[in-house]
């Protein structure tokens, strides 16, 4: 296989892995990383695949690890590994990872979003109204800030 044919089951493996084909994405994956072993992308998502189809952890981390130690400079990378570290069950490290890409590529809305899905949420300040209530949502805000403020203290 070329690596122009590698090229194209990449970008075929990335598409079944987006819609939700990820046993299939990882043979395609697979064999685009037979024929280049150091390609970082292509490392980063065969760890995704395998751990969405396998939930084969170990496997996962060392390639999306890998994948970001070889280019460091790829937003998709940590999300990447962030996804694999919180569908392990890992949600520390996966928020760890997504802090240290904040900090790295500043003000990425990818990478908030993806905070936010993995980050638990507290309880209701008031625990009779709904989440939704303005009461709830402004006291959370103030919640909110003081335990970022005396958190960074």
């Amino acid at each position: 296989m070329t690596a122009k044919e590698a090229l194209a089951e990449f970008k075929q493996g990335v598409a079944l892995l987006k819609n939700g084909y990820p046993q299939k994405a990882v043979l395609l994956l697979r064999s685009a990383v037979e024929v280049e072993a150091h390609n970082p992308y292509y490392l980063s998502f065969l760890g995704l695949s395998i751990a969405r189809a396998d939930k084969k952890w170990k496997e996962a981390l060392n390639l999306c690890e890998t994948a970001l130690q070889l280019k460091k400079n790829e937003a998709q990378f940590y999300l990447n590994l962030a996804e694999v570290y919180a569908t392990s069950g890992k949600r520390s490290d996966a928020i760890d990872v997504l802090d240290r890409a904040l900090e790295i590529f500043g003000t990425d809305t990818r990478l908030k979003k993806a905070r936010s899905r993995v980050e638990k949420r507290r309880s209701p300040v008031v625990p009779f109204l709904s989440r939704q209530n303005f009461v709830n949502r402004g006291l959370g805000k103030l919640r909110h800030r003081a335990i970022k403020h005396f958190s960074s203290s």
